[in-house]
């Protein structure tokens, strides 16, 4: 089910109810660009840390926004019950407020080509805020300081207050008029402005995008003012202008399982887009986010690890695990194994698949959870497994699972968000030294090594170069192929003998060695007296 910012209010409500209801939910993001390729070393790779990671991605997350959001709450009667949603999001621009984000034109081009509907996100995607900007907003509307930075409201309200100024000197007192044509923040931002420039005017909203205006005497209007029943009192303001984010704020409380696919970039999109800016310090969002979402749960890390567990093909696309997992040779007719379906309204899916489209991904990763639960549930009970098994039980033989988020090509294979990352083991790592070929650069030693296999590089001198890869043989590969070319000698790397640490510390010693014998030799030995 589409919902963009004319259905959203009126859908709150049963979302609330579904939020209750769920066992777990799923959660998946389609963005405006991924990773910023400005400055160039902001690109993802093997030799990041952790920290290094997260403080690259921040800088894509601030500068990328959302454009839909999928959201699919898998309740469980007898059989597991999907309610999927897709939801257009876009930043709020009442008031003051005006985001800026950039978009990555290959991005772009990869949601068009999976159909992706970028008039809904432009004109119809739901407003949504963080704590920091809802701040902003506040303090402006009790100050009364009310401005509208949107160019096309700006045109809307000029229009209305033209209307209105016409009207009003000619008009009598309970005399009224209607504006019509007003969509979304425009109905508020038109009585907001109305109401602070003229004093005899009162204002309250008919819906079907209309305003009426009435001419008023002040001590009507102050008794207006004081009524407990004024559409456009300030914290139904805030309340609109929050959008998305009183959503976001019913799932932080609701504390349900969150489940996602290579969910790092979604997560640090939820904290920034409808919590907090994102912190500096990595351990600070670490903290954040699991005090948000106690129980993380991706798909990623799961998948990865039935590897070695199950005799599961080793494919990476989303779509392609859900498939295999749906296989008869992985999945024979198991009467334990948990039924799927999805609910009335939101059937599309079993018809059609649709990757790439944030709620049909989101179903995906739901899916693929309770399909990967219940092969690690019924190897450890070497298949002796119960009709309808719990999801407890399912959380149960995930648990060394929970809150460990998939890290894509770094230093650990997870980012644990309830302890401590534990580095991951990398194959050995090469050292390139160059001969006879003046100046070559990171770039060219990456493209020399593309075509045989990948690796991240990094230069550790003037002459030598780092290369890193994920795979054993990769490395195996090079140091073959490489044995006996003219300019460029790999070897394994050690510490000792090629970090320029070392090798400084080795000279200094060696400096301090050679002056100490000298001294020795040149002093002679020392006499003894009697």
């Amino acid at each position: 089910m589409e919902v963009g910012a004319a259905g959203f209010e009126r859908c709150l409500r049963r979302l609330r109810g579904r939020v209750r209801r769920a066992a777990f939910l799923a959660l998946d993001m389609e963005f405006t660009g991924l990773y910023s390729t400005s400055p160039q070393s902001n690109q993802p790779s093997l030799f990041d840390s952790p920290v290094e990671r997260y403080l690259k991605a921040r800088q894509s997350i601030r500068r990328f926004t959302v454009t839909q959001l999928g959201k699919c709450y898998f309740s469980f009667h007898c059989r597991y019950v999907v309610h999927s949603y897709n939801f257009f999001l876009f930043p709020s621009t009442l008031g003051v407020t005006d985001i800026e984000f950039t978009l990555s034109a290959s991005s772009i081009q990869f949601l068009s080509h999976y159909g992706f509907d970028y008039n809904k996100f432009l004109k119809d995607g739901i407003p949504y805020m963080n704590e920091a900007q809802e701040k902003i907003l506040s303090k402006h509307l009790l100050a009364d300081s009310w401005k509208v930075s949107s160019a096309l409201d700006r045109d809307v309200l000029k229009k209305a207050i033209d209307e209105v100024t016409c009207w009003i000197a000619a008009a009598e007192e309970e005399e009224t008029m209607i504006l019509q044509d007003l969509s979304g923040y425009q109905m508020f931002e038109v009585q907001l402005v109305l109401r602070q420039a003229l004093q005899n005017v009162w204002t309250q909203p008919l819906g079907d995008k209309k305003v009426m205006v009435k001419k008023v005497s002040p001590q009507r209007r102050q008794l207006l003012e004081n009524a407990p029943y004024d559409y456009c009192r300030k914290e139904l303001i805030l309340l609109s202008a929050r959008g998305f984010t009183n959503l976001f704020q019913v799932l932080v409380k609701a504390k349900k399982p969150l489940v996602g696919h290579n969910m790092l970039m979604d997560l640090m999109h939820l904290h920034d887009k409808f919590y907090k800016p994102l912190p500096e310090s990595y351990e600070e969002f670490k903290r954040n986010i699991h005090n948000l979402f106690p129980v993380l749960i991706d798909t990623k890390t799961v998948t990865k690890s039935i590897w070695k567990k199950c005799p599961f093909p080793r494919v990476s696309q989303l779509l392609e695990v859900y498939a295999a997992l749906c296989s008869s040779s992985l999945n024979p007719e198991d009467p334990t194994c948990p039924v799927i379906a999805l609910a009335n309204g939101c059937s599309r899916y079993a018809e059609k698949k649709s990757p790439h489209e944030a709620g049909y991904d989101a179903f995906l990763c739901g899916s693929v959870l309770l399909k990967s639960a219940h092969l690690l549930l019924c190897r450890s009970t070497d298949g002796a497994v119960e009709a309808d098994p719990s999801f407890s039980q399912y959380l149960a033989v995930l648990a060394e699972y929970l809150n460990k988020v998939n890290f894509i090509r770094g230093g650990v294979s997870s980012i644990n968000f309830s302890g401590e990352d534990v580095p991951c083991q990398h194959p050995p790592v090469l050292v390139v030294h160059v001969r006879g070929w003046p100046g070559l650069n990171e770039r060219q030693i990456y493209q020399e090594f593309k075509a045989l296999c990948r690796f991240d590089v990094r230069r550790l001198s003037k002459n030598q170069f780092i290369l890193l890869s994920n795979k054993f043989k990769h490395v195996r590969l090079v140091l073959r192929d490489y044995k006996h070319h003219p300019h460029l000698q790999v070897s394994i790397y050690r510490s000792w003998r090629h970090s320029p640490h070392v090798n400084c510390l080795l000279q200094v010693s060696g400096v301090v060695a050679l002056w100490s014998l000298l001294a020795f030799v040149l002093g002679g030995a020392p006499c003894c007296s009697v």
